[in-house]
């Protein structure tokens, strides 16, 4: 099967195998464990942005995860289909109140409440830690969310420049698509590898719509629907600004 064809039927599954990790198959917490991995980053800058020291943050990531693949706290998750960057930082937050629930009922004389959980999603951002630094975790959030596209879109980018035989072409242009290059760069790239101006620049052209379209592709699981691609792109991109 071509690489096309095995990221087309990842882009049409993602969202059902996240639904579907709530079974307890080998292939079900497979599919939650991989995306858990994949979006570490993101869950460890919140936690962190929340005033938590390094080492907690990445305990406490670790351990919202291990809750999330368990049997019971993924009976109690419903998400509406709505943007998977929205819904796992619901789960998040709720797992944040989830811990501080418990531990005040430990303080209290191990008297457990149990929470039922309903995903945030687009419209609905989903219950909301009370303390004053809310929005910065958010923002931090996005912006590794991003971040970590745009690594995984280089990364794709690459592999089929190279495949193509342009690794070459691909190392040279590489800092234009990241934002590396000053003005005047491509001129004189151009001159030191004795190549036409116009020429190169055809190629970088060609190179960025690549690149996005392989953005594009990183974003198209994370949404419920086609159309919603472009718009996530542009909050994504402009939580980089």
């Amino acid at each position: 099967m071509s690489q096309n064809k095995n990221q087309d039927a990842f882009l049409t599954t993602q969202w059902t195998r996240v639904i579907a990790a709530k079974g307890q198959s080998n292939d079900a917490r497979s599919a939650l464990g991989e995306l858990s991995e994949s979006y570490y980053a993101p869950v460890v800058s919140f936690l962190k942005k929340e005033g938590r020291s390094d080492d907690a943050a990445r305990d406490l990531a670790h351990s919202f995860f291990a809750w999330l693949l368990s049997r019971d706290a993924l009976a109690t998750l419903e998400p509406e289909r709505g943007r998977f960057r929205s819904y796992l930082l619901g789960a998040l937050k709720h797992f944040i109140i989830h811990e501080r629930e418990k531990s005040s009922a430990q303080k209290r004389g191990n008297q457990i409440t149990h929470l039922s959980i309903q995903s945030a999603t687009d419209t609905s951002p989903g219950l909301d830690p009370a303390d004053s630094l809310t929005l910065p975790p958010d923002q931090e959030f996005d912006r590794q969310w991003a971040l970590h596209l745009i690594r995984e879109a280089m990364s794709a980018l690459q592999t089929e420049w190279t495949d193509a035989g342009k690794e070459d072409e691909f190392l040279n242009l590489r800092s234009f698509l990241d934002g590396n290059a000053a003005h005047g760069d491509l001129t004189a790239l151009a001159q030191k590898i004795s190549q036409n101006d116009n020429s190169l620049r055809s190629q970088l052209h060609r190179l960025r719509r690549a690149f996005r379209k392989h953005l594009k592709g990183q974003i198209a699981p994370t949404v419920p629907s086609s159309t919603e691609v472009s718009d996530e792109l542009q909050t994504l991109l402009t939580s980089l600004g």
